[in-house]
This record gives C-alpha cells, sequence and structure tokens, in this order.
C-alpha cells in the first residue's frame, strides 16, 4: 500500500495552487488597472475641451441673462457658473495642454466645431505586450518569494515591468526578462517547512484582501464604469459621449444666441 501523505506535502501543494491563484488575479487587476489609467487620459484628451466649452457656455447664457434681468438670484448665479470656470490646480494636467491660459487650444476648437485633428496619443498594449507581460510576471512575482530580501528584489523588479507594460514597451519588456533569467536563484529558506508554509498562507490571505479591494476601487471608479460598459470597444463609447456632448454644446450656443442676439463662437 502506499504510504499516507505526509501533512506537509499536503499544505505545500495547497500553498502552490493558493500563489499561482493570487498571481493570476493580482495580473488581472493590473492589467485592468493599466485600462483604466490609459482610457481616462484618452478620455480627458477627447472629451475635456467639450466638458470645459460647456461650462463657458453656462457661465455665458447665466451673465447674459443676469444682465437682462438685474435679478440678485440671477447674478449670484451668474457668479457660481463663472466660478465652474476659473482655472483650477493642475488643469494643464488634466486636459493635457489641450487648455491654456488664452483658453482653448486650436486642436480643441477645432475638435468642437467637428473638424478633423490629430488622434490623441493612445497606449493600449497590444496581445504580445500582454503575453510577454504575463510570462514575466508569473515567474518573477514577489509572491513566490520566501526570504524578506528576495520578495524586496522581486517587488523592485515587478515594479519596473509594470511600468514598461503601461508604456506598451515590447522591448523593454523583453530585456527585462532576459535580465530576470540572468538574476540569483531564489534565497534557501530560513524557516522550517512548517512555519514557512503557515507563514505564507497567512501573507497570501491578506494579499488577497488587498488585491480584492483594489480591484473594487477600480471597478466602481466612473472610467472603470465606464470600460464595462463598452469592453470590446471603448473608442464607440467616447464617440458616443463626444456626440452627445456636441449636440449640448449646440443647443447652448443656441440659447446664448436667443439671450444676446448673435451667434457665439468658440
Amino acid at each position: 500500500m502506499q504510504a499516507p501523505e505526509a501533512p506537509e506535502a499536503r499544505l505545500a501543494r495547497a500553498v502552490r495552487a493558493a500563489e499561482q491563484a493570487l498571481i493570476e488575479f493580482e495580473i488581472a487587476v493590473e492589467t485592468f488597472r493599466v485600462e483604466v489609467e490609459n482610457f481616462s487620459r484618452l478620455h480627458h484628451q477627447k472629451l475635456g475641451p467639450m466638458y470645459a466649452r460647456l461650462d463657458e457656455l453656462d457661465a455665458l447664457i447665466a451673465e447674459a441673462r443676469a444682465a437682462r434681468t438685474g435679478d440678485p438670484d440671477d447674478l449670484r448665479k451668474a457668479r457660481e457658473a463663472r466660478a465652474m470656470v476659473m482655472p483650477m490646480p493642475g488643469v494643464d494636467e488634466l486636459f493635457h495642454s489641450w487648455i491654456d491660459s488664452e483658453g482653448l487650444s486650436p486642436e480643441a476648437a477645432a475638435m468642437l466645431n467637428e473638424q478633423p485633428v490629430q488622434t490623441p496619443k493612445r497606449v493600449r498594449p497590444s496581445d504580445e505586450v500582454r503575453r510577454v507581460y504575463r510570462d514575466l510576471v508569473r515567474r518573477a512575482h514577489p509572491d513566490l518569494a520566501t526570504e524578506e530580501g528576495e520578495r524586496k528584489r522581486r517587488d523592485e523588479f515587478i515594479t519596473r515591468v509594470n511600468a514598461a507594460y503601461a508604456r506598451g514597451d515590447e522591448a523593454l519588456l523583453r530585456e527585462l526578462a532576459e535580465e530576470w533569467a540572468a538574476g540569483p536563484a531564489p534565497a534557501v529558506p530560513l524557516l522550517s517547512e512548517s512555519e514557512e508554509l503557515y507563514a505564507r498562507l497567512e501573507w497570501l490571505a491578506h494579499r488577497k484582501e488587498l488585491l480584492a479591494a483594489a480591484a473594487r476601487e477600480l471597478e466602481d471608479s466612473a472610467i472603470g464604469a465606464m470600460l464595462r460598459m463598452a469592453p470590446d470597444d471603448p473608442d464607440r463609447l467616447l464617440d458616443e459621449v463626444a456626440e452627445q456632448l456636441l449636440a449640448q454644446v449646440s443647443e447652448r450656443e443656441a440659447e446664448l444666441a436667443g439671450l444676446t442676439g448673435s451667434p457665439h463662437q468658440p
């Protein structure tokens, strides 16, 4: 008869399965985080000027109405509307130079007039970049370390890997893969087998909780919600929102023209 499996062996097998599951979960969370970040950047570049134009038109409409009526309530609303379009810290960074101290940039004005403009730079990792990234993370992930010094080394390395992936830099990812392959072997565990296994299980459970919280935060964000609405074609969703905003701009401009007696151009 076959000898019964030692408890440590069963525990070790469970730990390995938990490690791999956690790594796959972390890859999924990081992949989604990059998608959210890239979509957020594209969202601000493409739609930011339209939102700014709507705020400006709302202020102009409120000011025109207040000038007509002189009503204190209308004057208050005009001041509040104008305050909404006051420069805010970081506005240049937020809209990636679409708006400056002079107002809308030529690219933004052209877009609002439905003229062709240069497509905002996009960083969307290709399938091959995703494959290289996932393979590298599975081999170098900090969760596979069994000693604090090795964990730190892996943490620093994976930070570089994530940065390269976020830029869609396939060449750098391949260089990092070669660097990892030539690196030192994992350190020998200093704890006893049972102590190490139980410590790993405890750490893995804590790490899973942190990742789950990060995933929920991404999914609950406004950009995350938009991505879930059109995961296969987010550009189409941006185009639809852009069409809606352009229609709102036209409505506001018509309303302003009715108040002032002349069309208002961007």
